[in-house]
């Protein structure tokens, strides 16, 4: 239970932590794949190995998360594939019903994502859930990803925040290492970031596998004052 008496900034990151990471591993290692091999004559395969060599020379920057990238990349409609499978977007269990406790408080709450604009703009439309938060800052803003050397530092430009009051929920294990390297305090990773795949366990952090195990009440002992 994070100490939320403590704490006066809270950041969630989306995909994997808010949203169902299945939606983006079926997207990308399943539809786009075959995509792919509709557009040049190849073995769905082939064109599985190809992308994930193009991932391999991008993975950790800016470029990795870039709808605009994997266009120019694929000549695919990216954010037009999106859009057609939208339907697939969920979100986690007990995220709206922690989100509505959180709204109540005074607390700053912000959605800090690696996720391209337009991705953004598809998930937030879909679920409905951006008026939850203070902020919705999507990296390409900074021009940095979050696993990048100070993009943490880099945020302060859009939220000032106290390191020391803040906390973090992410499911990428780079990311929350270079939190920790930034300063931020109360760091929580994600136990199944995919409902349909094993859960990924971490030493170094705390795991969330329920928000509801989270949910700030008098009843706990843990209130938001």
């Amino acid at each position: 239970m994070p100490p939320w008496a403590d704490i006066d900034t809270i950041m969630f990151d989306m995909d994997g932590t808010l949203l169902d990471l299945h939606f983006d591993n079926y997207f990308w290692q399943q539809l786009i794949p075959k995509c792919y091999s509709d557009k040049h004559g190849m073995s769905q395969a082939a064109a599985l190995e190809i992308i994930r060599c193009k991932n391999a020379e991008v993975r950790g920057t800016l470029d990795w998360y870039c709808l605009d990238y994997w266009k120019q990349e694929l000549e695919l409609d990216i954010a037009g594939l999106k859009t057609s499978v939208k339907h697939k977007i969920s979100v986690r269990p007990n995220v709206e019903e922690l989100l509505q406790k959180l709204e109540l408080s005074e607390k700053r709450v912000l959605l800090v994502t690696n996720a391209h604009p337009s991705s953004l703009l598809i998930k937030m439309k879909h679920t409905g859930i951006s008026h939850y938060f203070d902020q919705c800052i999507s990296s390409h803003t900074l021009k940095q990803a979050k696993e990048n050397p100070g993009f943490w530092g880099s945020l302060q430009s859009l939220e000032k925040y106290d390191p020391e009051r803040t906390v973090l929920f992410d499911d990428s294990l780079p990311v929350l290492r270079q939190a920790q390297r930034e300063g931020i305090k109360h760091l929580y990773g994600i136990e199944k970031p995919d409902s349909k795949r094993p859960a990924v366990l971490m030493d170094e952090f705390v795991q969330i596998a329920d928000f509801s195990q989270i949910i700030p009440s008098q009843s706990n002992g843990n209130s938001l004052m």
